[in-house]
């Protein structure tokens, strides 16, 4: 049998009275020690029982009117429980971050009329919004699951990538507020099922590839699964599982598929969330997958475009206990102000998230336990999350998106419920996260099964919003009504030299002797992208003290003394 003890004088923790005294006894005079073994036991602790975060369910006033459907039949088809992801994105470069929701397509044995399709809402202000699918030609009727927004052909405009059950597609920003299919038999990847997929520029030529994580190999013919005598969502084990793959920009307008010749092609797993960030600070850009049911990857880039798995050595594989997850989706944040990027991965249920550390020199510890965030998610289903500022205190605060797999089991099992709260909880000092979201206003107590979710500032004031797809229902639209006095600063890097979405690039922060550190990606979180502008929570600074660049093509730019603003750009000197 476990014994659980003080981290500091190794006393065993067996009754809640005399864990309450020995805090007093122990704490008297270090309470962010007494609040994180309160929170590590999962016992009440008055510490942090106060939040500034708080969210306002607005989402009947946006005028968005998407209903997401997964295709389903009531066969229960995996592939429609695990759809789907949304992107913001400044398409018409008019300053406001508009919306972009995936959608499912009609499966075997439904009939949907007229045929779902994917939805475009153009950002008007003041949190309403327009469907432009159709004026846009971005109303794909594919069987959208994952989705990755960046400027592949470096003109000024951002493109999409949607990875599909079916045929993948690249949906070409033409400048003038439409789209147009990217034609190309490599773009599409063959039939598969799409997990998430990521951009990034992997042999610095200074334009953007393309990871696309792939997950089962499906097939209508797999058997059932049975649960207290209901049909249910079997699985990934159920189905062989299927290589990834890696898409190299030829700068041309073409793309080769270089899945072999890059290495990613030598190991599959069930792929989901992925990310692609400098895990080392080496200056060129690794690859992080999410495997459901097994081992995470990690493919380390030589720089060159060739590609090592690397997970287990850098104690990305697996949790604390040795343990393959039901890994989710992904965000990565520097949460503790050490100046290294952490990752945050959400799982499945009776598993805890986890909150990877990263120690420098290459490797990461699971440090969920230590953090306090996995109080509460034991018994949840978690799919997309954001690690971001909410309330401009200077560190990266966590949200996450709730909701079961199984529509059917709420009546039968007491650890199942379909539709789900979702949660957020607050970064204490770059220490500890507590979950805050009974405390964080009435649109933490919307219950959807949601999959996707996004964090940007909807109406440019300086807070991140939150926009959550959720399954076979309406998205929710959270405005951030945080009771915080402090400001925010929120930065676009536009490269020349790197790729024009300037991904793989680093910011840096000090303010008032506190360090920052953000990077751009393009695609994260749970099958979806967000996050092009970066932003920074400047808590009760007059100024900024340092600003660091470092562009993904390597050269360095240092400002000193910079003014507050609300917006800075900054484009790479050539």
């Amino acid at each position: 049998m476990m014994v659980h003890c003080c981290p500091y004088c190794r006393w065993p923790q067996r009754q809640l009275a005399l864990v309450l005294r020995h805090f007093l006894t122990c704490f008297p005079k270090r309470p962010m020690q007494a609040f994180g073994l309160a929170v590590l036991l999962g016992l009440p602790c008055s510490y942090g029982q106060q939040t500034r975060i708080w969210f306002e369910d607005i989402s009947d006033a946006t005028g968005i009117d998407f209903v997401h459907c997964d295709g389903s039949s009531g066969d229960h088809y995996l592939v429609e429980a695990v759809a789907s992801g949304l992107a913001s994105l400044d398409y018409d470069r008019d300053g406001l971050i508009d919306l972009y929701f995936l959608n499912g397509a009609n499966l075997r044995g439904s009939h949907y009329d007229p045929p779902p399709t994917n939805a475009m809402y153009r950002n008007l202000g003041q949190f309403t919004f327009q469907s432009i699918g159709d004026i846009a030609r971005t109303a794909d009727a594919g069987f959208g699951l994952g989705v990755a927004v960046g400027d592949v052909d470096n003109d000024g405009f951002d493109d999409i990538y949607l990875n599909n059950f079916g045929a993948n597609r690249l949906l070409h920003n033409n400048g003038d507020g439409t789209y147009s299919p990217w034609e190309s038999d490599v773009i599409a990847c063959g039939e598969k099922v799409g997990g998430g997929v990521v951009m990034f520029d992997m042999e610095g030529d200074g334009d953007l590839d393309i990871y696309v994580a792939n997950y089962i190999q499906f097939t209508y013919d797999s058997p059932a699964s049975e649960f207290r005598g209901r049909v249910v969502y079997g699985g990934p084990l159920l189905y062989p599982k299927e290589k990834d793959d890696l898409l190299r920009n030829n700068g041309d307008g073409s793309f080769t598929n270089v899945s072999s010749s890059s290495g990613i092609a030598d190991a599959a797993e069930w792929g989901m969330g992925v990310i692609a960030f400098d895990y080392d600070a080496d200056g060129d850009t690794d690859v992080f997958v999410a495997n459901d049911s097994t081992k995470n990857f990690l493919w380390e880039n030589d720089g060159h475009g060739r590609f090592t798995e690397i997970g287990l050595l850098t104690g990305l594989a697996f949790d604390h206990r040795g343990t393959p997850q039901g890994s989710m989706g992904i965000d990565v944040a520097d949460v503790n102000g050490d100046g290294l990027l952490d990752i945050f991965q959400t799982t499945y249920t009776k598993q805890l998230v986890t909150l990877y550390e990263n120690l420098g020199n290459g490797f990461f510890e699971d440090a969920t336990l230590r953090w306090g965030v996995g109080k509460g998610t034991y018994y949840l289903v978690n799919w997309g999350t954001a690690l971001a500022d909410f309330d401009n205190d200077g560190d990266k605060d966590l949200f996450i998106a709730n909701g079961h797999i199984h529509d059917n089991l709420d009546d039968v099992d007491e650890t199942v419920s379909y539709r789900i709260a979702n949660q957020v909880f607050d970064n204490i000092d770059g220490r500890f996260m507590i979950d805050v979201s009974a405390r964080a206003g009435p649109g933490m107590r919307v219950l959807e099964s949601s999959r996707g979710m996004l964090a940007d500032d909807l109406n440019n004031d300086g807070l991140i919003d939150v926009v959550i797809l959720n399954s076979r229902g309406r998205p929710t639209v959270l405005a951030n009504r945080s009771r915080t006095p402090y400001r925010s600063i929120q930065v676009e890097l536009v490269g020349t030299v790197s790729n024009r979405s300037a991904a793989g690039s680093r910011v840096e922060i000090e303010v008032a002797g506190k360090k920052q550190l953000l990077e751009m990606h393009c695609g994260k979180g749970y099958q979806s992208h967000f996050g092009s502008r970066l932003h920074f929570g400047l808590n009760a600074a007059e100024q900024i003290d340092a600003f660091r660049v470092w562009w993904h093509a390597g050269s360095k730019e240092e400002f000193r003394s910079v003014p507050m603003r609300e917006t800075i750009i900054f484009i790479e000197p050539q």
